[in-house]
């Protein structure tokens, strides 16, 4: 009896080694195939819509590397924006800018975008940037989607604006000029290019443009204004690539103050949206002027314009009151002062634009008509 025990003991044991034999092999199995590239795809997966072997999700990255939370970002495949784009075809090449050749791309799923590509090495500096400034959410910015970096291209991916730049409906190009922008629309649209500065002069830290240009303002189909490109002049200063000072020493945008050492700060991106406000009442594209580096100097040019009636746009005549072209005028100048000190905040610039168009919106309403173009010349329409 004693060997029949012994005998289906022994059995039992046998049978849990051998189970547990087969357990190791089976684990060993399924981990190494796990683990195994796949040989039908480029980026390792049998399904084309997978990302790539390397991915790293642009919220995780922001996670780390910034708080706030995670963001929406996403990091792109050179495959989809190729598709996207056809190639990067030249019908598709929209405009060019810092960054790069800007094309417009529709993805797979039916959102058209804006595709920024320059060459680049791959970077994780470019990864966390871009893991930042997709948080950075506004009506009145226009939104980074991601990014790409991949065969030598760093890309960027942005929200794509069916009316474009600002400069293709302002700049007056004679008498078939298209878009006939009257003052209220002028005025609504520099108080969304305001707000826009005004959001990111609010973060913490504050993030500076430094690029704020009207070529960087854009419109929607329903022409609110959306500032672009912020961030990618702190972008291309992190890899190693920003604009030199040379090179942007003759920007008609470029505040006088910041030299070639001096640290960016808000004011500077002040000054620049007193150029804009400059070319929304000119409705042409500012040029560099050495008049622009003193009070008085800028003073003089104004009045000097203003008297030869060739500062306010000839189309926005009858469309605005003497009362608020001279509003406009003096909160341009108040941008443009020195030193940058003595400049308002975005944050008052807002507030100010609102009461001018506010107070137009009145005195249009209250008269028959719309009120004659004239101007009053002279330095009392810029006296505090």
């Amino acid at each position: 009896m004693a060997s029949s025990y012994a005998a289906i003991f022994g059995g039992i044991g046998g049978a849990i080694t051998l189970i547990g034999l087969v357990t190791l092999l089976v684990c060993f199995l399924i981990f190494h195939f796990r683990n195994l590239p796949n040989r039908d795809s480029e980026t390792g997966s049998s399904d084309p819509s997978a990302p790539p072997a390397n991915y790293i999700p642009l919220y995780t990255v922001g996670i780390m590397k910034r708080s706030g939370g995670p963001n929406e970002a996403r990091q792109f495949r050179m495959e989809e924006l190729e598709q996207a784009s056809m190639q990067f075809n030249e019908s598709n090449l929209i405009g060019t800018g810092t960054f790069g050749l800007v094309f417009k791309g529709l993805l797979a799923d039916g959102t058209v975008v804006a595709i920024k590509r320059r060459n680049g090495r791959p970077r994780q500096e470019f990864i966390e940037e871009v893991a930042y400034l997709s948080t950075i959410r506004h009506r009145n910015l226009v939104t980074l989607l991601g990014c790409c970096q991949e065969r030598g291209s760093q890309m960027l991916v942005f929200e794509y604006l069916p009316n474009g730049s600002i400069c293709n409906h302002l700049y007056d190009s004679g008498k078939d000029s298209i878009t006939k922008l009257e003052f209220k629309q002028r005025l609504s649209i520099a108080i969304g290019a305001a707000k826009g500065l005004c959001h990111l002069h609010g973060l913490q830290p504050p993030l500076v443009h430094s690029n704020f240009k009207t070529a960087n303002v854009l419109v929607d189909e329903n022409f609110i204004a959306k500032v672009a490109d912020a961030g990618v002049s702190k972008l291309l200063e992190k890899i190693g690539d920003a604009v030199s000072s040379s090179s942007s020493s003759y920007n008609a945008f470029r505040d006088p103050e910041l030299g070639q050492c001096d640290e960016l700060n808000q004011m500077n991106d002040v000054y620049s949206f007193g150029i804009f406000l400059l070319e929304l009442i000119s409705g042409k594209e500012a040029t560099y002027n050495e008049a622009f580096q003193s009070n008085d100097t800028i003073l003089h040019w104004v009045q000097q314009h203003l008297s030869s009636n060739d500062l306010v746009d000839h189309r926005l005549v009858g469309s605005f009151t003497e009362e608020g072209m001279r509003d406009v005028i003096k909160l341009m100048l108040k941008c443009m002062r020195f030193p940058g000190t003595e400049r308002p905040g975005m944050e008052n610039i807002v507030l100010e634009l609102d009461q001018i168009l506010e107070n137009e919106i009145t005195r249009t309403t209250m008269i028959t008509g719309e009120s004659s173009a004239t101007v009053t010349l002279g330095s009392q329409l810029f006296t505090n």
